[in-house]
């Protein structure tokens, strides 16, 4: 159907006054939503086809300004018809902001000004309350103002804000000559004699604006509009260009000697692909959404064309485009802000802010003839550096470390454009590779110059591995950031690590840190250990066989090599062992020190794995982690020493007896023969002193009072976790009910120690990740989930129904897939059988898979949770009914059919915050 023009819209109205607002409203909405719905699904369909997100968003713009020219001539016409206008009664209608740039996205805001000669008239109030009305009948958002040209300009002399939006001020209709008026003043009164202060503020402001959206461009949830490297820097990037160089188009940028005309083509792709993307995104939602969220990832991919190729799926090669491209903006404003500095229209300490934390130092000269101190930064003495000796490309940012001095945005200009000069000969230049392994070794700051050598385009040429995971995404929850920049992010880590700033959080890593050895073997593996993420092969493996090739190149020993090799094929082993095994299970800590083998690489591969989680995004390390680690550290380090992981049962049960009878001096020796009497040996093996003692005083305590079933909880800051002690009577479903009654409260459980007495009580630990900072807080949810425990298990509450009122009341969207998978095995354990189960996560997932085991008549010995992002994996010790292990095949494949079936029922379950 062809779309009904303005003036169609207008005639239909007819010819006679109408006079009545409510009666103009009436007639005139409906026809104007109309209009609106067909403009809108007219440039979706130019979206869809062409791809292009400027041609939508000017032709969204175009159809906007018809519509508002539209109601302002009914409301003139029918409403208040002006015969002779005076003086007073001229108006021009003006578009600001974002719509004054001629780009409007589905959702976005419509900004006018309503510019009079002077001061209000009853006519011009009354014509600009008539179109309001009707633009907010349609439900569009309306930002306005009605201001005469004094006020615009007296307004936008002490208000950022109105500056900018005037700055981009677009005339739609009206009287034209005071629009003029406006834009002459404006431009010699205020543009023409504060440049500095525009520049300064509107950098300060995109500091406040990328804080507050996500510091890096590398989130992995980007911020379309707002986030670093969005459409907002782009917008800046112009407003500080036409502010300083008087400019009217963008265009005009490259004549102002801004950009070269590569440099402006680069600017104009950039803005097209954000304003595609952007426009899909509204339209696919059908709001103003501007955060690229995982759910809309897949769906943006797919409405662009994206295909899956090369190991990556459409959606990881959606973002990897979208990340190269924000990387594109960064680049642009490095070249804004260099030239604006050498108009010393910018203050130096914004330039220091946005190009890298370091130290500064005054005057002095480098080495060598190419490369001066200009300003207290490095830059190249001349053009032909690079081409003259391309080890400058590395020698550039080597400098950078050993001086600890920022890099001139000129010479990092220079060398993005020299990148063609990084081949097969500078790759194998032993110099080159002796400064890039000096850089990544440095104990300086390699992490600010890594990421600058990564954003100027060196190191993923230097070394063409790295380059394949530039700006690729892990479609996930768990990774907050691109592999590119985790990897550099790990480096700081380890850096912060070595230098002792985190001996509080990670005392351990702190403490071996300058017993280890093969120091340059740790970064380099640090720095490699998902350099093989994306590919088809599983990426530790892949990630070794790089680690071999680049070792020698970077001028490795072959022993070196080797370690690198191991560290990052085995990257993975510490912390899946430690969040996922049972510690005190002497099979656990054998196995894992059968591939240690030295205490060396014990070492190594502890500090690795604290730098891989803390370097995966915020919240990711917990000191719940940081406690599992140095468990699993202390008990392999016992046998590494020559120790033994099974040493006679029976004495460590007997010294672990007479340690807490020492600690109960005013025990009866009746009384605490009777007590040890209840626990069986794998009690006193697995628990530690501090716990034994506590627990005999609980359990003395309820007995004393009564109390079959009672709890006890206490919290921990520094491991960042909550324990409960539960005592009740034993019974299959016992730990079912727990997590159901944990998951119906809010508590996430991590871990859950399981114990049963030789009078059949069961005496469980439970422990759940903190929900609050504060020990006040915190305590108050302990005692509301023990009170819920208590409830459940006395029976005064039907748990199935409390856990089914929590799960969430309708279906969420399908954003990731997570097939489920069970896992049976019996050489991980002496005495239980190990499942392990992984899947999508859920709220009340933990209690699903315990009622299932229950029903399956399973003992639970001991439980281990672990949640990456949307992927839960959950690990339970368990026997049969007899106290044996599973061993026979129809009952391994009923249980794992009957696991299976858990995930079968919500498979398109959104991953949410676990609840238990």
């Amino acid at each position: 159907m062809p779309l009904q023009t303005p003036d169609a819209i207008l005639t239909a109205l007819g010819d006679k006054p109408l006079r009545d607002a409510g009666e103009l409203r009436a007639r005139l909405v409906p026809e104007l939503k109309l209009y609106l719905e067909e403009g809108r699904a007219r440039g979706e369909q130019q979206l869809l086809d062409a791809q292009d997100g400027l041609v939508c968003a000017k032709y969204l713009s175009t159809h906007m300004d018809d519509l508002v020219q539209l109601v302002h001539d009914a409301v003139v016409r029918h409403l208040y018809p002006a015969e002779n206008p005076s003086s007073g009664e001229r108006i021009a209608v003006v578009a600001t902001g974002g719509y004054g740039r001629g780009t409007l996205a589905p959702g976005s805001d419509v900004d006018l000004l309503f510019l009079l000669p002077y001061k209000q008239t009853a006519w011009s109030e009354s014509v600009v309350e008539g179109i309001l009305y009707v633009l907010w009948d349609l439900k569009l958002k309306v930002g306005h103002a009605t201001r005469s040209v004094e006020d615009c300009i007296r307004e936008s002399r002490a208000d950022m804000t109105i500056r900018t939006a005037l700055l981009e001020a677009r005339f739609l209709f009206g009287d034209k000559a005071l629009f003029d008026d406006l834009v002459q003043r404006f431009d010699k009164e205020i543009v023409a004699t504060s440049a500095a202060e525009f520049v300064d503020a509107k950098l300060k402001e995109r500091d406040a604006r990328v804080a507050k959206a996500g510091a890096s461009r590398y989130l992995v949830e980007p911020n379309v509009k707002d986030g670093k490297g969005g459409l907002r820097d782009l917008n800046t990037l112009f407003w500080i260009g036409k502010y300083v160089y008087q400019v009217k188009k963008p265009k005009e940028l490259v004549k102002a000697g801004l950009f070269t005309p590569e440099e402006f083509k680069l600017f104009q792709r950039c803005e097209e692909f954000l304003w595609r993307v952007r426009c899909h995104m509204h339209f696919a939602t059908g709001r103003a959404e501007e955060r690229l969220t995982f759910d809309l990832q897949r769906v943006i991919a797919e409405r662009i064309g994206f295909t899956p190729r090369s190991g990556l799926s459409s959606v990881e090669r959606f973002m990897k485009a979208y990340f190269l491209i924000a990387k594109d903006v960064g680049d642009l404003t490095a070249i804004v802000c260099a030239e604006l500095e050498a108009r010393q229209t910018k203050k130096r300490p914004m330039l220091d802010r946005m190009l890298g934390r370091f130290r500064r130092r005054r005057g002095g000269a480098l080495a060598g003839n190419d490369f001066i101190i200009d300003n207290n930064r490095i830059n190249v003495k001349n053009e032909d550096v690079f081409g003259r000796d391309p080890v400058n490309l590395i020698r550039l940012f080597w400098l950078a470390d050993k001086h600890n001095l920022a890099i001139h945005p000129d010479a990092t200009r220079l060398a993005t454009r020299s990148l063609k000069l990084i081949g097969q000969n500078l790759r194998r230049d032993p110099e080159a590779n002796k400064l890039f392994l000096d850089i990544i070794t440095s104990k300086n700051a390699p992490e600010v110059v890594l990421r600058h050598m990564n954003e100027a385009g060196v190191l993923g040429r230097f070394i063409p591995d790295f380059g394949r995971i530039v700006a690729m995404m892990q479609f996930n929850m768990y990774h907050h950031y691109t592999v590119d920049e985790h990897l550099i992010r790990s480096i700081g880590v380890l850096t912060e690590i070595e230098a002792g700033q985190l001996g509080g959080e990670h005392p351990l890593a702190h403490q071996i840190f300058s017993t280890i050895k093969n120091r340059r073997a740790l970064y380099v593996a640090v720095f490699l250990h998902d350099i093989a993420k994306g590919r088809p092969e599983d990426h530790s493996t892949a990630g070794a066989a790089i680690a071999r090739k680049l070792g020698p190149r970077f001028g490795l020993t072959d022993a070196e090599t080797d370690t690198v090799a191991w560290l990052v094929e085995h990257h993975l082993l510490m912390s899946n062992t430690a969040q996922s095994r049972d510690l005190s299970d002497p099979s656990t800590i054998k196995s894992f020190a059968d591939v240690v083998q030295t205490m060396e690489r014990l070492k190594l591969l502890l500090v690795l794995t604290i730098a891989d989680i803390k370097a995966v995004g915020p919240g990711t390390w917990t000191g719940w982690k940081g406690q599992l680690l140095r468990t699993l550290y202390y008990e392999t380090e016992v046998l590494l020493g020559g120790g033994a992981a099974d040493v006679a049962r029976s004495d460590r049960v007997r010294f672990a007896q007479e340690q807490l009878r020492t600690a109960l001096p005013d025990w009866s020796d009746a009384e605490f023969e009777q007590y040890a009497a209840r626990h069986t040996p794998a009690y006193w093996l697995k628990t530690d002193d501090e716990r034994r003692v506590k627990q005999a005083h609980f359990v003395r305590a309820a007995e004393r009072d009564g109390r079959t079933v009672t709890t006890c909880y206490e919290t921990d800051h520094f491991r960042g976790v909550t324990e409960l002690t539960v005592l009740s009577p034993d019974h299959p479903r016992l730990l079912a009910i727990v997590t159901g009654a944990c998951a119906a409260a809010g508590g996430n459980i991590v871990d859950a120690q399981i114990f049963t007495t030789t009078d059949g009580m069961a005496l469980d630990t439970i422990v759940l990740s903190r929900a609050f900072d504060r020990d006040e807080d915190e305590l108050r949810r302990a005692e509301r989930v023990a009170k819920a425990i208590e409830r459940a298990l006395k029976g005064e509450v039907k748990i199935a129904d409390l856990v089914e009122s929590k799960r969430p009341s309708k279906p969420p969207s399908r954003a990731f897939n997570v097939p489920p998978e069970v896992i049976i095995d019996n050489s991980l354990s002496s005495r239980q059988t190990v499942i392990e189960i992984s899947g999508l996560d859920r709220p009340g997932l933990l209690y699903d898979l315990t009622t299932a085991l229950g029903k399956l008549n399973l003992n639970i010995a001991s439980a281990h949770i672990v949640t990456f992002g949307e992927k839960a994996v959950d690990v339970f010790y368990v026997t049969d009914l007899t106290g044996t292990k599973v061993t026979h095949a129809g009952r391994q494949a009923t249980i794992r059919r009957t696991l299976l079936d858990v995930f079968k029922t919500e498979e398109a379950e959104q991953p949410q915050k676990r609840s238990a």
